[in-house]
């Protein structure tokens, strides 16, 4: 089986007033097509550093990075930014909706800026399956956590990606929207045979993964 993505002996370090931060230390993992990766520890263990280095966020202080089988680590940002375009998507704790655009527009306007067709289509048919269509006109500040993650969820789906990042994706959300959002992730992207790698600290949600990696002090352990 193919990866969507691999590190391979990833170090990211940062420079501090009392020496070099390192947090990331000698990463290595590859990840499956098609399969869903759950990223589990403390407060503080790099799985947020993890997943923008394995995104091309931010860039590997030393190691080789690939992402859907093209090598990363020398890439400009255009070329990363190119990579990434309808084929890589990422859900966040804080949604990171455009305050002023509507849920149709917060998942409309990505499929534009990436060139793919029938946005209009795509963004009304994403809605309906996260069950907000009756709410596509309605801005973020009129919906509720659980809806807004559900539009931040459409919006990362709906360019049918090769894979999803998902950084505490109910991190922000009760139980009950919690779950409805993880229902969401897990069954669109089976469903569409997308690869999912999420951070959390959800035991709940780390266990609906095909695979638990665990990570302590920057090092997979």
């Amino acid at each position: 089986m193919t990866s969507a993505l691999e590190l391979k002996d990833v170090w990211l370090t940062f420079p501090a007033a009392d020496g070099a931060l390192d947090v990331l230390k000698d990463v290595s993992i590859a990840v499956d097509s098609g399969s869903s990766v759950a990223i589990v520890g403390p407060s503080g263990s790099g799985k947020s550093s993890l997943i923008s280095v394995a995104a091309g966020l931010e860039k590997a202080s030393r190691g080789e990075v690939s992402l859907l089988g093209v090598r990363i680590d020398a890439l400009s940002e255009d070329q990363m930014a190119r990579l990434r375009r309808g084929r890589v998507s990422m859900v966040f704790q804080s949604f990171h909706l455009l305050e002023t655009m509507t849920a149709f527009d917060n998942v409309r306007t990505p499929l534009e800026i990436a060139g793919l067709d029938r946005v209009d289509a795509r963004a009304n048919e994403w809605l309906e399956r996260v069950g907000l269509s009756h709410r596509r006109l309605h801005y973020p500040g009129q919906l509720s956590g659980g809806e807004r993650q559900r539009v931040a969820v459409a919006r990362a789906l709906a360019s049918d990606p090769a894979l999803v990042f998902a950084d505490e994706p109910t991190g922000n959300l009760d139980a009950e929207s919690g779950r409805g959002v993880a229902d969401l992730l897990f069954a669109l992207t089976r469903d569409r045979a997308t690869t999912l790698v999420v951070v959390t600290h959800d035991d709940e949600l780390a266990l609906r993964a095909e695979r638990v990696v665990h990570m302590r002090d920057g090092r997979i352990v």
